[in-house]
């Protein structure tokens, strides 16, 4: 399979997912850890994919989604944002909606 094909399986097959720089529970960059506290805020059930085990998605994902940088933070199959969107939609309460919407 594809690098891009796994991508967007993986996208589309989770209605929450973090690409981000280590696990929830062990988080290997301050962003990453931060998105994590905030998503953790909004829902009990997400799912991620570290990229630094994953070097070809570390890669490609970028390139697909036109987002340079890590975390990334997809729900429902599109594309959020990074830790400093989700930051902000989260203090204007509109990311509670979006998930709460699912």
């Amino acid at each position: 399979m594809k690098i891009i094909e796994k991508i967007k399986k993986q996208i589309n097959n989770n209605l929450i997912l973090i690409y981000m720089k280590g696990t929830p529970k062990n988080p290997s960059c301050t962003f990453s850890e931060k998105a994590i506290q905030i998503l953790l805020k909004c829902c009990n059930k997400f799912s991620y994919v570290n990229v630094l085990k994953n070097p070809l998605i570390r890669n490609e994902l970028p390139k697909y989604s036109k987002w340079a940088t890590y975390p990334q933070i997809w729900i429902n199959g599109d594309f959020i944002g990074g830790y400093d969107i989700i930051k902000y939609l989260y203090k204007n309460n509109e990311l509670q909606k979006i998930i709460k919407n699912l």
